[in-house]
């Protein structure tokens, strides 16, 4: 069915700041999507399209993206009387009519919400759940796999106003036996997390960030991570929940070294570590904690010591802005062996069918990929059927906390339960989306 209406405004996520909204139509009705974004931010992203007007929302404001959509997206999209089944010619279509590398012409805030929209409208047109349209398009076969969440209970780097270098430490319920367990599980240690934090720090350290996350006034790794152990075994759930941390590098990277104590106005120079010697401190970390995967260890174009902690580690070593969901910059960490996971954000690259395409060549690599939220949100709950329908095993949408995010969540509970209901017989990854050294996911490995 062809598309009769194309129509955006700009709207605002989580954080009070402007993003995009895309209403899509054909005979079958109105299909809605509401763009996110992310505050650290990858320089080989797509470009996010932004106004610029320091008097209007701190120039932060999106309405040349929403003129994007409304002005040439929607004509020449009417026009091409594309069917919103051909996603990837559709897709194909919006990154011609960009016409640049990076999408900045039209804004990969445009792009990426006509694509979401396209996909939501092809399933309500082959009458399908939109997990499954997913899987269509992308060639993966039932049994549906619910993914092991990553939930992001302690904040840090640019999320925080505490002196921790290192932005997100998070933790996955792995020994669930199905993602409505591990929402059990992570609930309940998220609240003895709190718990534990107002005890040690008092009530106003149980205050929440960008992502549901607590910032306690804490400066170091282990003392982060030693809150998360004692909340983790007072939850009852000592060996069933990992922990995962996004140190989130190339904010803290400058002229070639880490600098861990960066947000304080006169950094201790101690705390200025080379690319080796903070390696030394990761597999130090990973040796001491029960860790799953670690994430943007190192800077966007540090290569080299991407590549050593990879060599030397046996966990996840998980790339976002090494790679930026970008086919191109994934065929160089391959090459380079360089990380053995990949964080998918379908914002970064801009459409729907260039996500799938890069799941897929990860996973070609014996890559795990992870689904993941931006800090910028909204109440969208497309990435939940993105994960289930890729099948990848892993999703990380930041707390058990504020709508924006929870809301993903009750999405995947309500897909579990239909797929129950309707003998669909899903499968809860928990430890077997994760790749572990040169072990591929198990998932993988079917």
């Amino acid at each position: 069915m062809s598309i009769t209406k194309v129509h955006a405004r700009q709207i605002f996520d989580s954080r009070g700041n402007p993003t995009v909204e895309v209403d899509l139509y054909t005979e079958k009705g109105r299909f809605r999507v509401s763009v996110p974004s992310g505050a650290s931010t990858g320089i080989h992203e797509a470009v996010e399209l932004r106004d610029g007007d320091e008097n209007a929302y701190l120039g932060k404001g999106v309405l040349k993206a929403v003129s994007g959509v409304n002005d040439v997206i929607a004509r020449e999209l009417v026009k091409s009387g594309l069917k919103v089944t051909q996603q990837k010619e559709i897709d194909d279509f919006l990154i011609k009519l960009d016409g640049t590398p990076n999408k900045s012409k039209l804004g990969a805030n445009a792009i990426v919400g006509v694509s979401m929209a396209v996909a939501i409208a092809g399933a309500a047109e082959t009458g399908v759940p939109l997990y499954q349209h997913i899987a269509d398009l992308a060639g993966v076969k039932p049994p549906f796999v619910l993914p092991c969440p990553a939930f992001n209970v302690l904040n840090g780097g640019r999320h925080a106003g505490n002196r921790l270098a290192f932005q997100e430490f998070m933790i996955l319920p792995v020994g669930a036996s199905s993602f409505t367990e591990a929402m059990k599980m992570g609930t309940e240690t998220y609240h003895a997390l709190k718990a534990v934090i107002k005890k040690k720090y008092g009530l106003d350290a149980t205050n929440v960030g960008d992502e549901g996350g607590f910032a306690p006034n804490i400066s170091t790794a282990e003392e982060a991570l030693d809150l998360l152990v004692l909340a983790i075994n007072q939850a009852g759930y000592e060996g069933k929940i990992k922990i995962a941390l996004d140190a989130a590098a190339s904010e803290f990277f400058k002229d070639g070294k880490y600098d861990l104590d960066f947000k304080n106005p006169k950094p201790d120079p101690k705390k200025l570590l080379s690319g080796a010697q903070l390696a030394a401190l990761y597999l130090d970390l990973l040796k001491k904690y029960p860790f799953i995967t670690l994430e943007d260890p190192f800077d966007q174009d540090d290569w080299e010591a991407w590549t050593h902690l990879t060599k030397n580690s046996s966990t996840q070593i998980l790339a976002d802005d090494l790679t930026v969901t970008n086919s191109a910059r994934i065929k160089t960490a391959i090459s380079k062996k360089a990380a053995n996971a990949l964080l998918l954000k379908t914002n970064q690259i801009g459409t729907i069918s260039e996500s799938i395409a890069a799941a897929k060549l990860a996973q070609s690599d014996g890559w795990g990929v992870m689904i993941s939220h931006r800090s910028g949100e909204t109440e969208n709950t497309f990435i939940a059927d993105l994960a289930v329908g890729l099948g990848v095993g892993q999703l990380k949408a930041g707390a058990p906390a504020r709508s924006e995010r929870v809301a993903k969540y009750n999405a995947l509970l309500r897909i579990e339960e239909e797929l129950k209901n309707t003998g669909g017989n899903p499968i809860f990854a928990g430890l077997q989306g994760f790749s572990k050294g040169t072990s591929p996911p198990p998932l993988l490995k079917k």
